[in-house]
């Protein structure tokens, strides 16, 4: 169940670009442009979900 919650938790952050008010407070603070606050955001995102993805099928693994 842990394993299954870390995944959803992971891949629900895959799509909240102009939604999320992080965004747009990152790219308020660093002084970046809305293309470059994208790109930056878009990788941050990807390397998140990745992580997420690869701790949980861990801890599938583990667990099961």
């Amino acid at each position: 169940m842990a394993a299954l919650s870390i995944c959803i938790g992971g891949g629900s952050i895959i799509i909240s670009h102009v939604n999320d008010a992080g965004f747009w407070l990152f790219g308020r603070f660093t002084g970046a442009s809305e293309a470059e606050t994208l790109k930056t955001w878009t990788l941050m995102e990807t390397i998140l979900v990745t992580v997420g993805a690869v701790v949980g099928m861990i801890a599938f693994t583990l667990l099961s």
